[in-house]
């Protein structure tokens, strides 16, 4: 039972981390169409889509201790 739960989370994070890394991507892609004049809502979103996945998958390698 703790084996499966241990391979569940491992999946979670390895999904986790790979929609971090996307959205990083594309907020990098976003940032680099931008000037210092105009800060996009969708830049901003993402950053906080960005932050908030950050956390929980913090809190999900926690669990592993």
């Amino acid at each position: 039972m703790a084996k499966k739960a241990s391979q569940e989370r491992q999946a979670d994070l390895k999904r986790d981390t790979d929609k971090l890394l996307k959205l990083a991507t594309e907020l990098k892609q976003y940032v680099d169409k931008s000037n210092e004049n105009v800060l996009s809502l969708d830049v901003l979103k993402r950053a906080e889509a960005i932050e908030k996945l950050a956390r929980s998958v913090k809190e999900k390698m926690k669990g592993y201790n």
